[in-house]
């Protein structure tokens, strides 16, 4: 998975005097630092940022530049400022503009008495924020978990922020059936983010099937086949051999022209062209989100449907901070009062991986059905994907824009665990034939009705809220944190003044 490096610097005293004997505590600080983070920074693909650490701790002007200029040339695109004594504040700016002013900073200080590593902190610090840069402030020791768990948060959301900043959204078609949140909001996103977009029609991934050569249709065919038996519901007339293999040529195609056109990530219209005259989007939508397919393992590759552009963003965003995970893509379809529940269900879009949460596609693929497609909705058929999420803790986001500001609603929240009998007579009130995930916000509903900007939800497994927060506050789009995670959040400066 891409990935930015890391750089760490230490800024120390100018007194040679002092520094010279401080120098071999502060670079074993440094040192320890590097390392943890190495260590719990690895994605899921086994992949990791590279940590580039200063050749020596910041002590006058010259040795700044020289340290900026290194993790300059190392291509680092964030830096972690080490606080562990008292350091002379103004060497920061030789510093910070040879390393590149416009990149995230993250302050970092012990909490410990025999060293003002925090007066050096504050004093520092503020001298940037004088000038309008936004930046992060961590205190706490190396071997306090809630420390590092803060740290690694913050450098998950930085990465997510520096990485995805030169990044391109492949747009097949344009936005769906005249949804307009689905557009791509090109000035305050790459203000934000920096990531653009091309926009290609639809005709040119039909032309593409045409290349794809029958064999690696075929080897889809037989992979999906065997793991799904009698699970694949053919109708003889939606859902046939055929029908199926037009959707695996369609995934096929997607790959190859991401490949081509340098995609990173991307989004599928499908209505009304495709699902009309070609095929439904589902299984293409889903294996490009699935960390795996006939070949083997594979990096999740988000794809939005409906082409809805912020939504491919959000996820793209999501599959960063989580370090791999695939996001899941969801209708905001029906609440359940009574139960205090949701049913989002989507006809496209759910990553097999959701189904058990397994990196083993058997697994998740045992409760896994084929669907005939809506002739209603789909008439050039294909299948539809049905499975109920697995059960688990999750967090809930969407981009948004109010009169042309990015903002983001944040929501801590559960897949749930129901039975069965239960899970059925809920999705028969819907749609039976597609994904589900029956969720539980950690926010009232009235909360959630108030403040979320679309149809669309994006979701990923496990809690990511703070690095998420952390995402808002770099960028500065607009965090709008729901429930009680919302009270407790202390809003930065820049968002007071």
């Amino acid at each position: 998975m891409r990935s930015t490096p890391i750089g760490i610097a230490l800024l120390n005293d100018e007194r040679e005097h002092v520094w010279k004997l401080n120098k071999e505590v502060n670079e074993g600080i440094v040192s320890q630092w590097a390392q943890v983070l190495a260590s719990r920074l690895t994605n899921r693909d086994g992949s990791a940022p590279e940590i580039v650490t200063g050749s020596e701790t910041i002590t006058s002007v010259r040795s700044a530049q020289k340290v900026g200029e290194e993790l300059h040339r190392a291509g680092c695109r964030q830096i972690v400022m080490v606080y562990n004594v008292w350091n002379f504040p103004f060497l920061v700016w030789p510093f910070v503009q040879s390393f590149g002013l416009d990149k995230p900073i993250l302050s970092l200080s012990n909490n410990n008495g025999q060293y003002p590593g925090n007066v050096g902190l504050l004093a520092t610090d503020g001298a940037l924020r004088q000038t309008g840069v936004r930046t992060h402030r961590i205190v706490g020791d190396i071997d306090d978990e809630k420390t590092l768990s803060r740290v690694i948060s913050w450098l998950r959301a930085s990465q997510a922020v520096t990485t995805i900043r030169n990044e391109v959204y492949g747009c097949y078609g344009g936005h769906s059936m005249g949804m307009e949140t689905g557009y791509f909001h090109m000035v305050p996103t790459i203000k934000a983010l920096g990531t653009t977009v091309c926009q290609i029609d639809q005709l040119w991934l039909v032309e593409k099937m045409k290349q794809i050569p029958d064999a690696d249709v075929e080897a889809g065919f037989a992979w999906i086949s065997e793991m799904l038996g009698d699970r694949i519901k053919y109708d003889g007339k939606m859902l046939t051999p055929e029908t199926l293999k037009t959707q695996l040529r369609l995934y096929c195609a997607m790959k190859a022209v991401n490949a081509e056109k340098g995609f990173d990530y991307c989004g599928l219209k499908g209505q009304r062209e495709l699902t009309e005259y070609v095929c439904l989007g589902d299984v293409a939508e889903m294996m490009l989100n699935d960390p795996y397919d006939w070949n083997g393992p594979k990096e999740p590759t988000v794809c939005a449907t409906e082409a809805d552009a912020y939504a491919a963003v959000t996820m793209q965003l999501l599959k960063y901070v989580t370090g791999g995970l695939p996001a899941l893509f969801m209708d905001v379809r029906l609440y359940h009062p009574d139960k205090d529940l949701w049913d989002w269900c989507n006809s496209g879009n759910h990553s097999s991986w959701y189904a058990a949460q397994s990196d083993d596609p058997r697994v998740n693929f045992s409760k896994i059905t084929l669907h005939p497609a809506l002739e209603f909705y789909f008439k050039a058929g294909g299948a539809s994907v049905e499975f109920d999420a697995a059960p688990g803790n999750m967090t809930f986001c969407r981009l948004g824009v109010w009169d042309d500001k990015p903002y983001m609603v944040i929501s801590r929240g559960e897949s749930l665990d129901l039975p069965a009998e239960e899970r059925r007579a809920l999705n028969a009130q819907t749609d039976p034939t597609w994904p589900h995930v029956h969720a539980r916000l950690a926010c009232r509903f009235e909360e959630f009705l108030a403040t979320f900007p679309c149809n669309h939800i994006l979701g990923v497994a496990g809690d990511v809220v703070d690095a998420l927060v952390y995402v808002c506050e770099i960028t500065g789009i607009v965090p709008v944190v729901l429930g009680e995670d919302g009270k407790k959040r202390i809003p930065p400066i820049w968002e007071r003044v």
